[in-house]
């Protein structure tokens, strides 16, 4: 396992970043010297963790794009220190991660987060002057308030069968942006992509 900044190129590592007072566990893989993606999982007081199959669809994505990738399990899920912290102490995990992959040398940056790591990302890639943007998928509008920077939103991707990210909300949100971002909708998808699976990677993979 590696601490800190040492990493094996080519080969996904676990590792252990710093977020203040506290280490976070993560699975990294170096590719790009240049672009990056942090993914984020969905709620961990619902089993949520870097395990999740959908965030394992958006790694793939990443990673046949030759991308470096950093997913990571959120303060006091897994090996991650801490403790759940309502999405205010999440944020700070975005952006611990953001600097690791920054101070390998990673500038380029993509967040891309699934559900409860979609509504994080969103409100930590408006403060994260080292994130390009976000990649939303599956945002739950249902359980949250999303205030997003619509600058910062490169694609929000859902399903049309999703009672957690209901279409016709979701329409309205992004239709009163200034910018409106691209919306991918995968027909017959569910919250879990239990099927869609495959349209949700090339969706992934059409943001760049």
């Amino acid at each position: 396992m590696a601490r800190g900044n040492t990493v094996t190129a080519g080969k996904v590592e676990k590792i252990m970043f710093p977020c203040g007072s506290l280490f976070l566990e993560g699975l990294f893989k170096k590719n790009s010297s240049s672009q990056g993606g942090v993914i984020s999982h969905p709620h961990p007081l619902y089993g949520g963790d870097m395990h999740n199959s959908v965030v394992e669809i958006i790694y793939d994505a990443f990673d046949e794009m030759g991308w470096t990738t950093l997913r990571f399990n959120f303060r006091g899920v897994g090996q991650s220190q801490g403790s759940f912290d309502d999405g205010r102490g999440e944020q700070e995990d975005v952006a611990a991660a953001i600097r690791h992959l920054q101070l390998i040398g990673i500038k380029k940056v993509t967040l891309a987060g699934y559900s409860f790591g979609a509504w994080v990302n969103a409100q930590a890639a408006s403060a994260q002057a080292g994130a390009l943007g976000s990649i939303l998928v599956s945002p739950p509008l249902a359980h949250f308030p999303f205030l997003m920077n619509a600058a910062k939103i490169l694609m929000i991707i859902t399903g049309d069968s999703d009672p957690f990210c209901p279409l016709a909300d979701l329409k309205k949100l992004v239709t009163a942006m200034d910018q409106p971002p691209p919306l991918k909708i995968i027909s017959g998808a569910d919250h879990f992509y239990s099927q869609g699976s495959s349209e949700l990677r090339m969706a992934l993979k059409s943001v760049f």
